[in-house]
């Protein structure tokens, strides 16, 4: 009977296997991520929505997602409105394009902003609906309403991400 000697500054290594994910199921994952998921941002001309909506391409969205912009307006009949909306949305999908690779859909919609934003919401059942705030204080809040905190509270179909608006000086995070 032979006799091992003992190391005493030698430290047991112990291990145990770990089972990954097969094959199939990664497939899956794979599957799941091409499909994307639907995002809806609220836009408006604004530099906090500008600002918002940068905030998204950059902090929330990923390949295969379809961001679904969109703008309330009071009439959509009006010609200078819809067009300046229009070229507004147009910027924004290549923007969204060229940062994220990712689609866009726009929709400029005639109506209170806040309705707007619930009420196609729960047309397109999103992961999320993003938008940016003005920043007012309660008391204008209160007076003047606000399209962040409507939505909030009136947005059942899908969870509100409310962006902080920027201070004035830099408009993009881009």
């Amino acid at each position: 009977m032979a006799l091992e000697t003992v190391k005493e500054d030698e430290e047991v290594y112990s291990w145990r296997e770990v089972q990954l994910l097969h094959t199939a199921e990664l497939e899956r994952e794979k599957l799941e991520r091409k499909r994307g998921r639907d995002i809806i941002i609220a836009v408006d001309h604004g530099p906090n929505s500008k600002y918002a909506f940068d905030w998204a391409l950059i902090h929330f969205c990923r390949l295969a997602d379809t961001l679904h912009l969109v703008h309330a307006v009071s009439n959509v009949k009006n010609e200078i409105v819809y067009n300046a909306s229009e070229e507004l949305m147009v910027k924004l999908a290549m923007e969204a394009l060229q940062v994220a690779m990712v689609r866009s859909t726009a929709r400029i919609v005639e109506g209170d902003p806040g309705k707007v934003i619930c009420k196609e919401a729960e047309r397109i059942k999103p992961a999320a609906v993003i938008l940016g705030t003005r920043g007012r204080g309660f008391i204008q809040s209160v007076l003047k309403g606000s399209v962040s905190e409507y939505c909030m509270r009136n947005c059942k179909s899908a969870p509100v991400v409310i962006v902080p608006g920027k201070e004035a000086g830099d408009e993009s995070i881009i």
